[in-house]
């Protein structure tokens, strides 16, 4: 049944016009001393009505109804009151309990936004490290990602923070970094020490095989536990710059605990990445059956420039290369490149020292 509007009443009442004639009622019609008898009476009578219908208009309406949420939507309207109901102040608990207090059936909340996934918990472990260079914010940011260690391509790590329980690892970076007091300083800052940082490659060691075997026994003689220089590619090829380290160290009787690798990848497909990446480690250990440090990694395509992923694609990648590389038992620590992110370093961890990107946030949950 459809009420009616207090519009269309006005508009009903407009129609009959202002020139209608009033309607005059019975009592009009009487002789005035009758009127006069009967109109005491009369108003007697239309108060009494107005008093009846004002008591029946506040009688509830019968029990409580179900809540609308719960009631058809073309459920008849409330059956009138009816005599004897129970007043509209009896006290609820005279009612059935399963009626007034249902059991709500939970409904999720409305939001305004889209919903934000909780940040996972940071995660560490010993294999998982990161290369670290100074910013703003950089002990915080270390002391956020949950590495177990860290490394600075020197031999201390001026303005930086060691996290508790993080070790940091000295490098002698190349051949001028060889001497007495930087070996002394190393021996007394770590607990490892990494060779050479890509000898192989121009800008950076650049070193060649002999020189480097010349000045090896001097990083020997620190008797810390000594990675292989860090070659930026072909560790597994057979006549390559750490092929023929590893064959002149071995004929001099040199000592090599561990091999330290890089690699970068250009195919950003998570699956081929991670399955590169898989391969090459696989087969430099199955070349000289050393445990494996990966001191430094990330997606980045150098054919031709600098090309880089997307946040999602190298936080996917690290996510899978770290599960990865947790099943190499051979694979002893990792480093990821790196920890400061800027528009240049894009594939960093932190942008400031709380502010970790999509690729830090997956670093945190890694181990």
């Amino acid at each position: 049944m459809r009420a009616t509007g207090q519009g269309e009443a006005d508009a009903a009442s407009g129609n009959r016009g202002v020139h209608a004639e009033p309607r005059r009622g019975m009592l009009g019609r009487l002789p005035i001393g009758a009127q006069r008898l009967l109109w005491p009476l009369l108003v007697a009578a239309v108060v009494a009505v107005l008093v009846t219908g004002v008591i029946v208009v506040v009688q509830p309406t019968g029990p409580t109804p179900a809540p609308a949420a719960t009631q058809a939507l073309d459920a008849p309207p409330p059956t009138s009151p009816q005599p004897g109901a129970p007043s509209a102040t009896t006290p609820a608990a005279t009612t059935s309990p399963a009626v007034a207090t249902p059991t709500p059936t939970p409904t999720a909340k409305p939001t305004t936004g889209r919903p934000v996934a909780p940040a996972a918990p940071t995660a560490t472990s010993k294999r998982k490290g990161v290369g670290v260079w100074t910013f703003d914010g950089v002990s915080q940011a270390l002391a956020s990602s949950g590495a177990s260690w860290y490394y600075t391509w020197d031999l201390a790590h001026p303005g930086v923070t060691s996290p508790k329980g993080a070790e940091f690892v000295p490098m002698i970076w190349g051949a001028k970094s060889v001497t007495a007091t930087n070996l002394q300083q190393a021996k007394k800052n770590g607990r490892h020490l990494l060779g050479f940082n890509e000898p192989d490659l121009k800008g950076q060691a650049e070193m060649t095989v002999e020189q480097a075997l010349e000045l090896w026994p001097q990083l020997q003689a620190t008797g810390l536990p000594l990675g292989s220089p860090a070659v930026a590619w072909g560790g597994d090829r057979p006549g390559e710059w750490l092929d023929r380290f590893m064959a002149g160290a071995k004929q001099r009787g040199y000592r090599v605990d561990f091999i330290a690798l890089h690699w970068y990848g250009g195919d950003f497909t998570t699956a081929n990445a991670v399955n590169q990446l898989e391969s090459y480690l696989q087969a430099v250990h199955d070349r000289y059956e050393l445990p494996i440090w990966l001191t430094e990694f990330a997606l980045i395509d150098f054919s031709n420039g600098v090309r880089f992923p997307t946040q999602a694609q190298q936080a996917a990648f690290l996510t899978a290369a770290t599960r990865m590389l947790g099943g190499l038992s051979w694979l002893q620590r990792y480093a990821w490149f790196g920890l400061p992110a800027t528009d240049k370093d894009q594939t960093g961890l932190f942008r400031t020292g709380s502010t970790a990107t999509a690729v830090g946030r997956a670093y945190q949950a890694a181990r």
